[in-house]
């Protein structure tokens, strides 16, 4: 999905990176330890640490054991003076941060590719409280949103002309009916994403294409022609909007790189 023609969103993020990578790194600073939440693909992480001054360490903390640990390997051998220290954790939860063998004058919590916007609002707020705590005094936050922009690109990226992301979405359907007893007839089901200008999120969802039945993890539950199952939210910000989240956190917004 992420190189799509039509997702915009990771190739932009990165080349903000590319282009502000060293505004970034005076902000940071010196000494900084590094923690990723989601690391999974090693792409962005690169820019950031080809720029900062002499980071303490590397945290990576991803649910995903195998494309933790593979990353972990990868930029141990390339920033060989760099400590690596992978954490397999769901970062929504409580976790404690591995204390590197050097010193290090601040946190640094990277969060990009405008996961943030998956969370409801309340979630979203609840989870920047903690990673205020994670962070500590002096710690910093490199914060990616995906900005409010016309409906047209904002549809176009979540309802591609390939049919990936309906692949990706109705895969949710197939992991249900593996794991969890579900008995969904896949192919009754169909990909629809819209923007919900009201809310300003993109709302992911798959529509049943005949009244049906169906069971999942020991409950039954019956759908009408047309009804939609709201699989995903993506809400999307304005910088305005991030001062305001970060104000009600306990963060405040340094600078903002569009």
């Amino acid at each position: 999905i992420c190189t799509l023609d039509e997702y915009y969103p990771t190739r932009t993020e990165l080349s903000i990176l590319r282009e502000h990578a060293a505004a970034m790194a005076d902000v940071v600073g010196p000494s900084a330890r590094v923690v990723e939440l989601g690391s999974g693909s090693d792409l962005k992480i690169r820019v950031l640490l080809e720029a900062l001054e002499a980071p303490a360490a590397y945290v990576p903390i991803d649910i995903s054991s195998s494309a933790l640990y593979a990353s972990a390997t990868r930029l141990s051998r390339d920033f060989p003076g760099l400590e690596v220290a992978p954490l397999h954790a769901d970062y929504t939860a409580a976790i404690t941060l591995p204390r590197p063998e050097r010193s290090f004058h601040k946190t640094v919590a990277f969060f990009p590719g405008s996961t943030l916007g998956n969370f409801e609002p309340r979630q979203a707020e609840a989870f920047l409280r903690r990673l205020r705590g994670l962070v500590g005094r002096g710690g910093l936050l490199l914060l990616g949103t995906d900005l409010k922009k016309d409906p047209r690109l904002l549809h176009a990226a979540y309802n591609d002309a390939r049919g990936i992301t309906a692949a990706f979405n109705l895969n949710i359907l197939t992991h249900l009916n593996r794991e969890h007893g579900g008995t969904f007839d896949v192919g009754a089901f169909h990909h629809y994403a819209y923007y919900d200008a009201p809310a300003s999120r993109i709302v992911m969802t798959l529509v049943s294409k005949a009244r049906q039945s169906f069971q999942v993890a020991g409950h039954a539950f019956s759908v009408e022609e047309g009804e939609p199952l709201v699989t995903e939210y993506s809400y999307k910000f304005s910088v305005d909007d991030v001062r305001s989240l970060a104000q009600r956190t306990g963060f405040t917004l340094r600078v903002a790189w569009t």
